[in-house]
């Protein structure tokens, strides 16, 4: 029982962390372009990323559901990945390193049940495809970890391109003065929509990693014992519909996650708004929008993409919009390198991590 509270717990830190590591990334544009203060475009997030996360389940249902097999996951296991992935946000969060905590989460879930699984590798679920359904309706890793890792980014790199490029084209003849007036005041929609799409993919990774933990503790009797009162605890199975998510768990999450954001980051705000590319409003407006809705879509989806991919890689489209040698490129690298290391890094950590306490004798 006690076991079971702290994976919760350590869920629920790692959701704290989510939001002060990623609501950086979501509102670094704002306040780059100086259309808002830091504190006031903490306040805006933290709101929008409240009342996102309450909107929908897909992507809790595939982190609780469609990535690893249930029966090779316990409460020691989902310790394992959380700190895994905890120890990277914070390593990347101190160099000021944009990465993804959604990356970090799935690599550290995966390392770590593949260390329970004694190196079973049939404990990940690779892919699922029905046939006569579109791709994005599979699940496992293959459909809503690798191939979206891949889309998302190159969607906000190229959208990001075509929707400055299009402003462009339409502002042309407009005096600065009126285009940094209209786009500052649009940029608090686009911000308001950054926010709310952030809450609705990143808060719902968290939903999933408790709802693993509950299902796999009361299959194995861990809450047998659990008074009448922690009855809510208990869940058998989250069913074939993502709608199943309790929602006391949903209610928890994101007021988390509303909690972290208001501790704000302002190394990676400065990464992204000031050392990647000099942003005015209507840069900022195309950066937001662009990355909002391709994580909207993937959130619809159930696809657990990275915020910091959608918006870094949005902020590189409109950066080579204005102009390619707008972007200072050893930043860029830096930051690629933190998003080719993040998976196999706490997918590593989390393996390292139940092999030791396996060792130590702390799990079976």
């Amino acid at each position: 029982m006690t076991l079971v509270l702290t994976v919760v717990l350590v869920a629920l830190v790692f959701e704290y962390i989510n939001g002060f590591h990623d609501t950086a990334n979501s509102i670094a544009t704002v306040v780059s372009t100086k259309v808002l203060t830091p504190r006031q475009a903490i306040v805006l997030a933290a709101l929008t990323n409240l009342v996102g996360a309450m909107a929908g389940t897909a992507v809790a249902k595939t982190i609780s559901s469609g990535l690893v097999d249930a029966k090779f996951v316990t409460s020691h296991t989902l310790i394992c990945a959380l700190l895994g992935g905890i120890t990277w946000n914070l390593l990347t969060w101190w160099f000021g390193l944009p990465s993804s905590s959604t990356h970090a989460m799935v690599g550290g879930l995966c390392g770590a049940t593949l260390a329970s699984a004694d190196t079973n590798w049939n404990a990940l679920i690779w892919s699922k495809h029905t046939v006569g359904t579109h791709w994005w309706e599979g699940s496992g890793i293959l459909y809503k970890v690798v191939i979206p890792m891949v889309t998302s980014p190159v969607l906000g790199l190229l959208v990001g391109f075509l929707v400055m490029g299009a402003l462009y084209f339409l502002l042309r003849n407009w005096k600065p003065h009126t285009v940094n007036t209209l786009f500052g005041k649009l940029q608090l929609v686009s911000a308001s929509y950054m926010g709310f799409s952030h809450g609705s993919n990143d808060a719902q990774k968290t939903m999933g990693i408790i709802a693993l933990a509950l299902v796999a503790a009361t299959k194995s009797g861990e809450l047998q014992d659990a008074p009448a009162w922690l009855s809510f605890l208990r869940i058998e199975t989250l069913g074939p519909k993502s709608d199943q998510i309790p929602m006391w768990i949903k209610i928890t999450c994101a007021l988390v996650m509303a909690a972290g954001t208001a501790a704000g980051g302002w190394r990676i705000i400065k990464t992204l708004g000031h050392k990647m590319v000099k942003l005015q409003p209507v840069h900022g407006f195309a950066a937001e929008t662009t990355a909002a809705s391709v994580l909207m879509v993937a959130a619809k989806l159930g696809m657990p993409v990275s915020t910091t991919h959608a918006i870094t890689t949005s902020i590189m489209g409109v950066g080579c919009a204005k102009r390619f040698s707008a972007l200072k490129l050893g930043v860029v690298e830096r930051i690629l390198w933190a998003w080719f290391l993040t998976i196999p890094m706490t997918a590593l950590i989390g393996y390292a991590l139940v092999r030791g306490a396996k060792l130590a004798g702390w799990m079976p």
